[in-house]
């Protein structure tokens, strides 16, 4: 996709602005200027993180709006969140509702209806229960990278990252298309957790990084941790630390904020 003149001036602007609450990211961020080779589409986790049922009240009821900077290699030792402290895929879903009925209006595009609300939801269902992973990763993931927005521009900075999880030259997007139909809103959501021709979702990324690394040392959230880093940069840094490394420094600390509750409150991260 080329963009326009005046649509990449928007974006450029947009991207340089300071960061607002809950959106603290550049679109297209990650994986510019990253060489892939072809990978298998369709990936599903095969590892100890597969979650194998759908289950919407599968962490703690309430999580907390508050922003923690997290730094280090991901691990519950460095003081990262563990499994049991993320939030339920429903409260989850219910405290970012809001925040995804208006996230269009930054792009000047119209905002989710009710229907592609539902939509959204159902598809984050779908693709959880076809490649086993964890319904509230693809959610956060999501949230990181349009805030849930359907018609989010393709952002391209050397390889077109379309669509709600801005993944690597996927065919789901609905820019500029009104209503979204419910095919492209799984597309989407497949595109990023399953993969691409281009790059790896986050179904092979968590097999890589838990099967690899994090998991052998019994810290699964580590390796969500990991993959998170891994599908916004590529890989992770040499030194293991998260932060480090390029692209988003705060990707990674964001990820863990929002499987714990954070929505709204300050982004304190300052790396």
């Amino acid at each position: 996709m080329h963009f326009s003149t005046a649509l990449f001036c928007y974006l450029l602007a947009w991207a340089s602005a300071s960061p607002l609450p809950g959106r603290h990211r550049h679109l297209g961020e990650h994986r510019h200027n990253i060489k892939y080779s072809k990978r298998t589409v369709g990936s599903i986790v095969s590892s100890t993180a597969a979650v194998a049922t759908i289950n919407d009240n599968d962490g703690v009821a309430n999580g907390i709006d508050h922003y923690t900077q997290y730094a280090g290699d991901g691990s519950v030792a460095a003081g990262w969140p563990s499994l049991s402290q993320w939030i339920s895929f429903r409260n989850m879903w219910e405290t970012n509702k809001p925040s995804i009925a208006t996230s269009c209006a930054q792009f000047n595009q119209p905002n989710p209806t009710d229907e592609e609300l539902t939509n959204l939801h159902e598809a984050i269902q779908q693709v959880a229960s076809q490649t086993f992973v964890d319904h509230r990763f693809i959610l956060a993931i999501i949230m990181q990278e349009s805030k849930g927005c359907l018609r989010v521009p393709t952002t391209n900075w050397g390889v077109n990252n379309p669509g709600l999880m801005q993944d690597h030259g996927g065919s789901g997007t609905c820019y500029g298309v009104n209503p979204c139909p419910k095919e492209s809103i799984v597309q989407m959501v497949q595109d990023g957790t399953s993969g691409t021709q281009g790059g790896d979702g986050l179904a092979a990324l968590l097999d890589k990084h838990i099967l690899g690394g994090a998991g052998g040392r019994g810290d699964i959230a580590q390796g969500y941790y990991e993959a998170a880093r891994a599908y916004n940069s590529g890989s992770v840094a040499a030194s293991g630390n998260l932060q480090d490394g390029g692209a988003t420094p705060c990707y990674a600390s964001d990820i863990a904020n929002r499987l714990t509750g954070w929505v709204s409150a300050e982004h304190a991260c300052t790396f």
